[in-house]
């Protein structure tokens, strides 16, 4: 034993080494290429409007100065229309265009898209192309979706993109409707579920977060949450209004004013909002 000890001392300097504390200190920290914490970015309501509490508000978007809504209803568990109809911001009543069979089809996000309109159903793994004039179908097309659903429905300025209740987006080939790429969403937490209702505006991806009062401004190239909007108080709103509390899901840009019309499933307003700021790449 007496021959073993010169040779274990410095074995136990290299051990106490490897714990001491300034080394112990590094080791919690997050790695530097994690993502930054998303920016919070407050609002401002500009007007409160009526709105259609008939509706199940799935997709809301403007086109050709009109804000268009989907709503998606079935015989049994959802017994309201699937229709997409032109909102009179006035009484909250809308003009129906479009109708699906609600004993096949629950209806969800919308987009227009050179001249067409794209329509998603949730659990039957299609979608329906529109003219976006006659609405008239055109044709049927499958979702790229591993669930076989579709939830919500925007487009930049090459192809449209998905969601489907999980952390993906799904870019499509607006003609061919084959997925060309997803990308998963993240932030500094990990990965974000429950992407729903989209619109893409400014180069980002703006999606309403199921089951929560946030608004994720992603970053479409990477997936990364930039930014976030905290929709609280328009929700609590909502809630004292209803009966039975129904999520927020609704974004609709406005070029015209630069503004946000923002409602929730069966909600009896809508909210025009003025983000206070706009995310931008620093």
């Amino acid at each position: 034993m007496k021959h073993l000890i010169p040779v274990m001392i410095p074995v136990l300097f290299i051990i106490a080494g490897c714990f001491n504390p300034e080394s112990a200190g590094h080791q919690g920290k997050k790695d530097s290429s994690s993502p930054a914490e998303p920016v919070k970015i407050t609002y401002t309501i500009t007007v409160t409007l009526p709105h259609d509490t008939s509706y199940f508000t799935e997709g809301l978007e403007y086109y050709d100065g009109k804000l268009w809504e989907s709503s998606g209803g079935n015989m049994t568990e959802s017994p309201y229309p699937s229709v997409i109809g032109v909102v009179n911001t006035k009484t909250g009543k809308n003009d129906p265009h479009a109708v699906l069979d609600r004993r096949k089809y629950f209806a969800e996000g919308i987009t227009f898209f050179n001249n067409k309109m794209y329509w998603l159903t949730l659990d039957n793994g299609l979608g329906f192309v529109y003219d976006a004039t006659t609405f008239k179908q055109l044709k049927s097309f499958k979702l790229p979706s591993l669930e076989k659903k579709g939830w919500g429905l925007t487009h930049d300025a090459h192809h449209l993109i998905m969601s489907d209740g999980t952390d993906r987006l799904y870019f499509l080939h607006p003609d061919s409707l084959n997925l060309v790429k997803y990308i998963k969403v993240s932030d500094h937490n990990g990965p974000i579920n429950n992407l729903n209702e989209l619109e893409f505006i400014n180069g980002y991806v703006y999606a309403n977060q199921w089951l929560t009062t946030w608004i994720l401004v992603i970053d479409p190239a990477t997936g990364i949450v930039k930014a976030k909007i905290d929709l609280e108080e328009l929700q609590k709103e909502a809630d004292q209004k209803t009966a039975e509390r129904r999520e927020l899901n609704g974004i609709a840009y406005n070029p015209a004013t630069d503004r946000l019309m923002i409602t929730g499933k069966k909600w009896p307003m809508m909210y025009e909002i003025t983000l206070n700021s706009w995310f931008r790449e620093p």
